[in-house]
């Protein structure tokens, strides 16, 4: 008879290392470079306290992108609540979490599309999960979301008409 092999859970800090970049792209690609942050804390403090139940074969990846999913839309329902500052500090915008590093374009160009392309770009894409994960987050069917996604890199390619075309790689879920 064969020895079940258990399945053991990495460490807390090991998956906010594994994939912080990740869960800060797709926040900054729905939600924009400025309001990310608070995004990006919320799903992680929200992870850390479910992490305990979460099972050990779970795509960590998918359920941190559906976290951070929740946490945006959140934020962007408080959003109308919350006071506008008036004399903000000089912003110091972080490398991390934007895609192809130094391609403001792009980043610019994703923040206008309708919401649901910018969700599916940046879950697809950005996070490199599959059509049935973003749509299980969105909610509707994998070809729902399949369409909202090659709508969005449709318009994205119109809108960017001066870099190079943009191309999907399935091998990394990436935008080029």
């Amino acid at each position: 008879m064969k020895a079940r092999q258990s399945i053991t859970k990495k460490p807390f800090e090991a998956v906010v290392q594994e994939h912080g970049a990740t869960v800060l792209r797709v926040c900054r690609a729905v939600l924009g470079v400025h309001d990310a942050d608070d995004a990006w804390s919320d799903t992680f403090l929200a992870a850390l306290q479910s992490y305990p139940d979460l099972p050990p074969e779970a795509n960590v990846q998918a359920w941190l992108v559906t976290i951070a999913h929740r946490k945006c839309i959140d934020h962007v329902r408080a959003g109308g609540r919350r006071a506008l500052p008036v004399d903000s500090p000089p912003e110091q915008p972080s490398r991390l979490g934007i895609p192809g590093e130094g391609h403001a374009e792009l980043v610019d160009a994703v923040a206008h599309l309708p919401p649901k392309q910018r969700q599916a770009v940046a879950y697809h894409y950005f996070a490199g999960l599959p059509y049935v994960d973003v749509a299980a987050i969105l909610g509707g069917t994998p070809e729902a979301a399949r369409r909202a996604g090659s709508d969005g890199v449709k318009a994205l390619r119109s809108a960017l008409v001066e870099l190079p075309a943009l191309t999907h790689s399935s091998s990394k879920g990436e935008i080029r």
